[in-house]
């Protein structure tokens, strides 16, 4: 892969970090901010649901960042865009629509058909 696509892919995952980042302070200071003392049992249970829901999509977030960190990591020793699986290059557009990824779309295919098959 070039340097001019390197650069790009380094933008876009340092922005899907960035935002994370910033999703994170925002849910920190919502937790932060909100009283705990709502009387309403109906209200509390919502409220609950709502947080318990927030906290799952931050670490589900927080799997996505540890993506984008061994994806940069990949940039930076040179194997980004390089299938760990076949050590075939990584089509162009499947980097596009997912800059984490470390397999290409054949060897991703064929890994969730396995896992399909063991039942996980």
């Amino acid at each position: 892969m070039d340097e001019k696509n390197l650069q790009y892919f380094k933008q876009q995952l340092e922005a899907i970090k960035a935002e994370i980042n910033s999703d994170v302070e925002q849910t920190l200071s919502e937790m932060t901010t909100q009283t705990g003392n709502v009387p309403d049992p109906n209200d509390r249970a919502s409220m609950e649901s709502d947080r318990s829901f927030e906290l799952r999509i931050r670490g589900r977030e927080r799997k996505l960042m540890d993506k984008v960190d061994e994806a940069l990591a990949r940039i930076e020793d040179g194997s980004y865009g390089i299938c760990v699986g076949c050590g075939c290059e990584i089509a162009f557009k499947r980097l596009q629509a997912r800059p984490v990824a470390k397999f290409c779309i054949d060897c991703k295919t064929r890994q969730e058909q396995q896992e399909k098959e063991q039942g996980r």
